[in-house]
């Protein structure tokens, strides 16, 4: 575990860079500004160390740019209709960040705020956030904790653990853009994916709110039930793809289990490098970085659209709203927990 200084924000808020490993050269960077992941550095076919989610090399344009990269995101992450939800009969009015509606908890949300470190070890750490009641619109004092941690099976583990005294929503994930031949590779185009999942939630409009469907992904560009590469369907003429500007969608998992398993593996030819997802959540969305043109990242490199994809395991986007979809809801006093891990190989 090292600590070095990431720079100081606007306000002159110093911020803080950690670095935790494991014992086969797997590496994360970390920073207690939003929770965020940083650098995450694994080894490629050859032996050689890449760093596979992109990001910035200060604290200053995490606070000022908003692609989200590597972030912890909540207490609600993705999108809620016409910013509002209602617990228990009492309607709660959110920010209007995206349009008419929420995305990503506005400008009050996890990522956007620092937290402290709890806890931390060579191959793990936990930082924690205060939330007070409604200081996102959302109800009640909420504690919430992530931990990350990186297992000997080169696993990017991360845990939420949040509580609050009322009774209130948490949908956490995090935001970060992997490519696996290295930040600076340009396109996912030959990246393939396939993810356990039969159904997708289609959207309305532009805007990503899903219609409420469930719907079939046999016979669509969103069929990743078999292995394919992520640029083969995403220029086809689509209605949703064109309301994405490419996929930028959840996908229903197939779930065999309540608790944590594989739903998701990518894979990079070129450097041999097998990203595996594991989760207990229900959905993923897959992102595909549509709009990230002219952020400038870590080493001065210029990213462009589709240069990176994100795998964000969550509760269905507007689910608090949406009577058809399974509905994140945590009782006064009890816990949610969600599991996720990154897991890296290479063939």
């Amino acid at each position: 575990m090292s600590k070095k200084s990431f720079g100081t924000t606007s306000k002159g808020i110093e911020a803080s860079i950690y670095e935790i490993s494991n014992a086969n050269g797997m590496r994360v960077l970390v920073t207690d500004y939003g929770a965020t992941a940083v650098s995450v550095f694994v080894k490629d076919k050859d032996g050689n160390e890449r760093d596979v989610i992109l990001g910035y090399d200060d604290v200053k344009s995490y606070e000022k740019e908003t692609c989200y990269f590597g972030a912890t995101v909540g207490r609600y992450a993705n999108r809620i209709s016409d910013a509002k939800i209602t617990i228990d009969g009492v309607e709660y009015q959110l920010e209007a960040n995206d349009n008419e509606n929420t995305l990503h908890s506005g400008a009050n949300g996890t990522s956007e705020r620092f937290w402290t470190v709890k806890e931390q070890k060579d191959d793990e750490i936990t930082f924690e956030i205060e939330d007070a009641d409604l200081q996102q619109g959302y109800p009640g004092n909420a504690v919430i904790d992530v931990t990350y941690k990186v297992t000997e099976d080169n696993g990017f583990s991360i845990t939420y653990n949040a509580t609050a005294d009322k009774t209130t929503t948490f949908n956490m994930t995090n935001h970060s853009y992997f490519n696996l031949n290295g930040h600076a590779s340009g396109s996912v185009y030959t990246h393939t994916l396939q993810i356990n999942a039969a159904h997708f939630t289609p959207v309305k409009d532009s805007k990503a709110i899903p219609t409420g469907e469930i719907a079939p992904v046999e016979g669509t560009p969103f069929d990743f039930t078999e292995a394919k590469p992520i640029g083969r369907d995403i220029e086809a003429n689509d209605t949703q793809l064109h309301y994405g500007n490419g996929y930028d969608h959840n996908f229903a998992i197939d779930k065999t289990t309540p608790g944590i398993e594989r739903v998701a593996t990518a894979y990079a030819p070129e450097s041999g490098i097998q990203m595996d997802v594991l989760t207990d959540c229900v959905g993923i969305q897959l992102y595909t970085a549509n709009f990230i043109v002219g952020q400038e990242g870590k080493g001065g490199v210029k990213y462009n659209n589709r240069d990176a994809f994100c795998l964000e395991t969550q509760y269905y986007p507007n689910s608090i709203n949406e009577t058809n979809f399974s509905t994140p809801i945590t009782k006064a006093g009890e816990k949610y927990e969600s599991h996720t891990i990154y897991k890296f190989s290479v063939r």
